[in-house]
């Protein structure tokens, strides 16, 4: 298996530490209304990380496109790797600053994540095209 889907992998499982916190989070959680739990959980600390559980299942889907596409489309396996593996740095870092509740350095790592997405996205299309 490549560093990139290695790095899948990792940014699959991501989003459940973030929401592991949540649980830890809040008041005690209730497995029978997850949902209904969250919605009436006060604790800031517990509304960020389940705000970064969330955001971790948003920018899933772009990672993982662009990686398999990437490698479909012959891009350089190093470059792949590179991206993947910034994307990772970038998604960890998204979810500690967000407990953090550190704003700016968030939305910077934020765009690190996204452009690291995009970047494999473009880069496949451009192959191709």
């Amino acid at each position: 298996m490549s560093i990139a889907y290695w790095c899948i992998l990792i940014a699959a499982v991501l989003p459940y530490v973030w929401v592991f916190v949540a649980k830890q989070s809040g008041e005690r959680y209730n497995n029978r209304d997850p949902r209904g739990w969250q919605a009436k959980q006060t604790n800031p600390r517990s509304q960020r990380a389940h705000a970064a559980h969330l955001n971790g299942f948003e920018s899933f889907p772009a990672f993982v496109a662009g990686v398999l596409m990437a490698q479909l489309a012959g891009v350089d396996v190093g470059t792949i790797n590179l991206l993947a593996i910034a994307f990772v740095i970038a998604r960890v870092l998204h979810g500690v600053f967000y407990l953090g509740n550190v704003q700016a350095l968030r939305s910077l790592v934020w765009l690190v994540g996204f452009s690291s997405a995009i970047a494999l996205i473009v880069m496949a299309a451009l192959r191709i095209g």
